[in-house]
Parts: C-alpha cells; sequence; structure tokens
C-alpha cells in the first residue's frame, strides 16, 4: 500500500460510503451494491481500488467474495496524518 494509493481510494464519496458500510460489518459484494444505484461492475470497481490501497480485504466463502474493513491500513493513515502535528520529523 501507498500513502497515495490509499488518498486515492479515499478521495470518492462512493468509496467512502462501501467503507462506512464496511465498519459496520463484513458483506458480499452484493449486498453492497443494494445500496447504490449504479451497475454491479462500477461497484465491482470501486471494490477493486479500494483492495489495491489495501483498505479492504475479500474473503471467498463458497460463491461469495466477503468484504471487510483493512483497519491497520487507517491505522498507518492514521500515524502518518498524527506525525505533521506531533513536529517530529
Amino acid at each position: 500500500m501507498t500513502l497515495n494509493q490509499a488518498f486515492k481510494a479515499l478521495s470518492d464519496p462512493t468509496r467512502r460510503k462501501i467503507l462506512d458500510l464496511l465498519k459496520e460489518r463484513d458483506l458480499t459484494a452484493g449486498e453492497i451494491a443494494d445500496h447504490f444505484q449504479m451497475t454491479k461492475p462500477s461497484i465491482s470497481h470501486h471494490l477493486n481500488l479500494l483492495k489495491q490501497a489495501q483498505l479492504v480485504w475479500d474473503d471467498r466463502q463458497g460463491q461469495h467474495i466477503i468484504y471487510s474493513l483493512n483497519t491497520t491500513v487507517f491505522q498507518d493513515l492514521l500515524k502518518w496524518v498524527l506525525h505533521f502535528s506531533s513536529g517530529k520529523e
């Protein structure tokens, strides 16, 4: 994961909404798509960008892929942001 990938993924409101949904519980792509008025391939594109940024994990369970948050990356992002308020190099 690079910070650039993470910030690019976070820059889109649809992807932020997906992250908000996953904050509540793990979901399949279909369950995520039910919250949006867009095509499933569009949702898949957003999920792929979130996966590339390592903000979400995917786990195949039978015919379904379950998506969940990768909180480690959020901790890394927060650490990077807090670096500026601490005044340390």
